[in-house]
């Protein structure tokens, strides 16, 4: 049976608890995801670690672009250290030269501090690469990469916004990546984009489930305290990728 995986990225304890309500089954776990989510808080690391699922920290010390000085770098891998220390299954990590090809040399060592702490507690950490990767001048090049660096998995769009604007090219990576590393599309991943992503053989997606909420509260977007367009995980909508992808499992 080919098993089908459903990843939500959550930036609160409700998004944590929505995606195990839902049925996921791994959290990326972020913090404010309106830009594509940075490293969550040590507070809401502890309280992911408690979740019945695997939980995989993104490592992002702010929004922008992926070229990182000394000062960044030596967060990222403080942030890896956390998530080794609180039990979690993974990181989430990804860095860039100025002409947006993988920076090897930032994640050699990220990847090596990785695989020691893992070694250290008995389990290693699952390395997934975040979409720095989707800025790549050449994707099935980057792919290469990737698995000579010792990814488990890459987290990816197809270079295009949405995974759905980009099928050949997913199609493309998971056929030349062939079992040796695991495609995990991302963006824009719902209910209607599902299917056709699934036809380029991804076997694991990425999405936020997130829904517009109405704020209580309209002073707070007023005020600056809340985005113009507020959104939280939605139980239904994880519980609905879930029901899809079991159903097409085979």
């Amino acid at each position: 049976m080919t098993r089908r995986l459903l990843e939500v990225c959550v930036e609160d304890a409700r998004g944590i608890a929505a995606a195990v309500a839902g049925g996921a089954d791994r959290i990326e776990l972020c913090a404010a995801l309106d830009v594509g989510g940075l490293t969550p808080p040590a507070s809401l690391v502890r309280a992911a670690a408690q979740a019945p699922l695997s939980v995989h920290l993104l490592a992002r010390p702010r929004a922008g672009g992926f070229v990182h000085d000394a000062a960044e770098r030596a967060l990222v891998a403080d942030d890896i250290r956390t998530a080794a220390e609180a039990g979690l299954a993974g990181v989430v990590i990804g860095a860039s030269l100025p002409d947006h090809r993988l920076d090897t040399g930032t994640l050699a060592g990220w990847i090596a501090l990785a695989r020691d702490l893992g070694l250290a507690r008995g389990h290693a950490l699952s390395l997934t690469l975040h979409r720095a990767f989707d800025l790549a001048p050449d994707l099935p090049a980057a792919l290469e990469t990737a698995i000579t660096l010792g990814f488990d998995r890459i987290l990816t769009s197809g270079g295009q916004p949405r995974a759905i604007d980009a099928l050949p090219m997913l199609a493309t990576l998971v056929e030349r990546a062939a079992n040796r590393i695991v495609i995990l599309a991302g963006s824009g991943v719902s209910a209607t984009t599902l299917p056709a992503i699934l036809g380029t053989g991804v076997t694991e997606v990425h999405a936020s489930c997130r829904v517009p909420i109405d704020e209580d509260d309209p002073a707070l977007a007023r005020f600056g305290f809340s985005p113009p367009v507020a959104k939280q995980t939605d139980v239904a909508a994880v519980a609905a990728l879930t029901a899809m992808l079991r159903a097409g499992e085979t």
